[in-house]
């Protein structure tokens, strides 16, 4: 599932590809579960729309219209957006994954997964959303409008600090592997990167969160903006279905202490990853180095 990293590295690399360049045409697919705003109301208030910005909040993008009106784009666990120009063996079912070599992959064709397409004005490329699962959501939002999606999300996750996780803490109950996924409290952390900042901070998953020192708290929100930063350097984490949208993969995946490496041995004390089940999620540690 795509988290803040992935979110980031896909705002900073479609940025250049839209700001400043005008919709030409929409296309979707039907109505469902994606579509938030319908369709045909995004087919009537794109076309023609200047994109001024793309920002992001936790792990949705905004694209800024000239209008004052906003794009809103969830990828939610499968979702990919990405250029018409984009190549990889993530863009193509698993039976051409596994059928074809990289030099017959050609450039992606628009198929039934694609819920929408920004034909973009000039000799750009479009741009595409892409959503096997059908998880991310499509939101548009007149100016000055909210929605309560947006409104619920706690500060960035990239400005985490130790007061305010300490302070966040208090009085729950809950495992502190759960307040960090907690997107009103801190937005943008997801199931891989709470995993690889608990471990780096040497706290376990299944920790009552109330249980944080004040040090213990500085030391996490340190290690979570140190593993966010870290994997967008390296592009995200590629270990299903994301890309970037020039089509690479990610390069974090190769640097996991503990996400999903259950019974492999831990990188720094040899002992056997153990994976539980924490607030209804997978959760991976080492039974040495965290406690």
């Amino acid at each position: 599932m795509p988290e803040l990293p992935e979110v980031e590295v896909t705002r900073r690399r479609i940025a250049p590809l839209l700001v400043g360049r005008r919709i030409a045409a929409v296309a979707t697919t039907a109505p469902s579960y994606v579509f938030v705003t319908s369709p045909s109301e995004l087919g009537a208030v794109l076309p023609g729309a200047e994109i001024e910005a793309v920002d992001r909040l936790g792990k949705y993008l905004l694209v800024r219209l000239g209008d004052q009106s906003t794009l809103v784009i969830h990828l939610g666990m499968t979702g990919q957006l990405f250029s018409s120009r984009a190549i990889s063996p993530r863009l193509l079912s698993a039976t051409a994954r596994s059928s074809l070599g990289p030099d017959d992959q050609s450039a992606f064709e628009p198929d039934v997964h694609t819920h929408l397409t920004l034909k973009i004005e000039g000799d750009g490329p479009d741009i595409y959303f892409r959503d096997v699962r059908k998880f991310g959501k499509l939101l548009w939002l007149p100016p000055g409008q909210g929605h309560a999606r947006l409104d619920r999300l706690g500060r960035d996750a990239l400005e985490i600090d130790g007061p305010e996780l300490f302070a966040a803490s208090r009085k729950r109950r809950t495992p502190i592997k759960a307040l960090l996924l907690d997107q009103t409290v801190f937005a943008g952390v997801g199931n891989i990167y709470a995993d690889e900042a608990l471990f780096l901070a040497g706290v376990r998953p299944g920790r009552r969160a109330a249980r944080l020192t004040r040090r213990e708290a500085e030391k996490l929100a340190v290690a979570v903006v140190r593993v966010l930063e870290r994997s967008i350097e390296t592009g995200g984490s590629s270990i299903s279905d994301y890309v970037a949208p020039d089509g690479s993969d990610g390069g974090y995946q190769d640097e996991r202490k503990v996400y999903a490496r259950t019974g492999e041995p831990c990188l720094t004390c040899a002992a056997a990853i153990i994976r539980r089940v924490v607030a209804q999620r997978s959760a991976h540690y080492c039974p040495n180095c965290q406690s």
